[in-house]
C-alpha cells in the first residue's frame, strides 16, 4: 500500500521557540518526539503528507477538504507574526479522497472554506517536520461533527484515495488530549487524565477499538479535541496489521500531549474494527430494550411506526399504565446512538390529552424534526437507545440559590425568548452553568433581564 506510515501529533503553539520565548523547554520530551518523528518522515520520504486538524473549519454535517493550489499562515495569533509557513497542495490527492467519499455516501469536499489561511493545528506539526522534510505537497482535511462510524469511513476512503494516486503519504493526525489536567486554565476534573491514559495506552497498541468504545461522557468530560482525529487513522488502517509505539507523553501545562507513530503492517481481515464496534453497539441498543419500561417502549414503537409507515400518528397500544393514559404533563424524549445523541425534543407544558399522547408526538418529532440532525433512516432504529423525561408543573424562583443541577430543570424566560435545560445532565455542574447554557440555547444576552423557573423531572432511563 502507498500508506507509509502516521502520526499522532499535538500542535501547542508554543512548542515553537518564536512563540515559546523558552517556555517551550518545558516540553522537552515532546520536542525530542517531534525531531524524532521528523527524522522518520524524511527517511520514508513521501510525496504527501495529509494533516487531519480540528482548528479549521468545521461543519456539523461535512468533512472539509481544503481548496486551491497553496496556502499560507503565520502564528501571529500567539504572538509571532514573522514564524510563517507556506505549502503546496496536493490537489489530486484531494480530489481523489473527495470522490471516494462520495462514492461511499460521506458528505465531504472542498466547498465552504472560511479563511485559506493555515491553523496552528496544522502548523505545528509542519514547523517540526520541515526541519528535517519539505519535498512533500499537503493535504487538510477537518473532523466534523458526524459520528464516529462516518469518521472511520472517511478514513477509509482517505486509504483508498492514496491508493488511486500510488502517491507514497504520510498521515498526521493532529490533537492533543484533554485540557482539564491539573494546571489547566479551564479547571481540573479527574476524568482528564483517565481519558488520556486511555487513549496513550489503546494507540501505542493499535487497539482501535478501544478509542471507539471511549464513552462520550468521559471525552466530553476531558475536553479534548482529538477524538474524531484518531478514529479517521483508524479507518486509514481498516483490516491491516500495525506497528505502533508511544514516543512520549507530557502535560505540564495543563493539556495532554502525545506522540505516537504507527506504521502499516500486512493486511488482516480480523481487524475489522467498524463491524466489530457495530455489533457491540448494537447489542447494547438491544439490551436496553429488554430492560425499556412502558415509557421508552410507547417512545420506540411510536417512533418506528412512523419511520416505516411514512405517518406521525400511532393508535394507543392496549394496557399502557394508568398514569399515561389520565396525566398530561410535558415531555421530553431523547434519542442516542452509540452513546451521542441522535434527537431530542419536548415540550415545557402540555400539548395534547395525556402523557401518552405527548410522548407519541414528542418521539416522532425528536426522530424527524429535529433541525439538529438529519432525520432518523430506518437501518438506524435498531441501534436507537430511548430516554424519555416527564416534567413537573414549572414554579417560578427569584434567584439561582433555588436552584439544584442534580434536581432541578431552569426555564428562562427574556420577553418573546425561552430556553429550557433539564436537571442531571453530563457535563453540567453548576447552576450557573445551567443558566448559562439555558440562556444561550434561547438567544438571551448576558445583560438581558431574566425571569426563571424550576421544574423537576421523572426521568425513564
Amino acid at each position: 500500500m502507498a500508506l507509509v506510515g502516521a502520526y499522532v501529533l499535538p500542535h501547542p503553539p508554543l512548542a515553537v521557540p518564536e512563540v515559546g520565548n523558552g517556555n517551550e523547554m518545558q516540553i522537552r520530551r515532546t520536542l525530542d518526539a517531534f525531531d524524532e518523528v521528523a527524522k522518520q518522515i524524511a527517511e520514508l520520504e513521501p510525496d504527501s503528507i495529509i494533516f487531519i486538524t480540528p482548528h479549521s473549519i468545521i461543519y456539523t454535517d461535512y468533512f472539509h477538504i481544503s481548496p486551491g493550489d497553496s496556502a499560507k499562515g503565520d502564528f501571529s495569533d500567539f504572538g509571532a507574526q514573522k514564524a510563517r509557513l507556506d505549502t503546496v497542495y496536493d490537489k489530486n490527492l484531494a480530489e481523489q479522497i473527495a470522490v471516494q467519499a462520495e462514492r461511499s455516501g460521506i458528505p465531504a469536499g472542498n466547498l465552504g472554506e472560511r479563511s485559506p489561511k493555515l491553523d496552528h493545528g496544522l502548523m505545528v506539526p509542519m514547523w517540526f517536520i520541515n526541519k528535517r522534510y519539505t519535498n512533500y505537497k499537503s493535504v487538510r482535511i477537518s473532523q466534523s461533527g458526524l459520528d464516529p462510524s462516518h469518521h472511520y469511513r472517511f478514513g477509509q476512503c482517505i486509504t483508498r484515495a492514496i491508493n488511486n494516486t500510488a502517491s507514497h503519504t504520510v498521515i498526521v493526525a493532529s490533537a492533543d488530549l484533554s485540557h482539564k489536567l491539573p494546571g489547566s486554565s479551564y479547571g481540573t476534573v479527574p476524568e482528564g487524565a483517565e481519558y488520556d491514559r486511555k487513549v496513550t495506552e489503546a494507540l501505542a497498541k493499535g487497539d482501535f477499538l478501544s478509542i471507539f468504545m471511549i464513552p462520550n461522557s468521559l471525552k466530553e468530560r476531558a475536553a479534548d479535541c482529538g477524538y474524531n482525529s484518531f478514529l479517521m487513522l483508524a479507518g486509514c488502517f481498516d483490516r491491516r496489521q500495525v506497528q505502533a509505539r508511544l514516543l512520549s507523553y507530557e502535560g505540564p501545562f495543563g493539556v495532554g500531549y502525545a506522540v505516537i507513530s504507527i506504521m502499516p503492517g500486512p493486511a488482516d481481515d480480523s481487524r475489522d474494527t467498524l463491524r466489530q464496534y457495530s455489533e457491540i453497539a448494537l447489542d447494547a441498543a438491544q439490551q436496553s430494550k429488554l430492560e425499556e419500561d412502558a415509557y421508552q417502549t410507547l417512545a420506540r414503537q411510536s417512533l418506528e411506526y412512523a419511520v416505516f409507515n411514512n405517518k406521525s400518528v400511532m393508535e394507543l397500544p392496549a394496557g399502557l399504565p394508568a398514569d399515561l393514559l389520565q396525566r398530561r404533563a410535558g415531555v421530553f424524549v431523547s434519542l442516542y446512538k452509540d452513546g451521542r445523541l441522535r434527537g431530542c425534543i419536548g415540550t415545557i407544558m402540555p400539548t395534547t390529552t395525556s402523557v401518552a399522547h405527548e410522548i407519541i408526538q414528542n418521539a416522532v418529532s425528536s426522530g424527524l424534526s429535529d433541525n439538529r440532525f438529519d432525520p432518523v433512516e430506518p437501518s438506524e432504529l435498531a441501534s436507537l437507545v430511548y430516554k424519555v423525561d416527564v416534567l413537573s408543573p414549572p414554579e417560578p424562583i427569584s434567584s439561582p440559590s433555588e436552584l439544584d443541577v442534580a434536581r432541578y430543570g431552569v426555564i428562562v424566560t427574556s420577553g418573546m425568548k425561552r430556553g429550557l435545560l433539564l436537571p442531571n445532565l453530563e457535563g453540567v455542574d453548576t447552576v450557573q452553568d445551567q443558566i448559562a447554557i439555558a440562556m444561550s440555547k434561547a438567544g438571551i444576552g448576558n445583560n438581558e433581564p431574566v425571569e426563571m423557573e424550576r421544574f423537576e423531572v421523572i426521568r425513564h432511563e
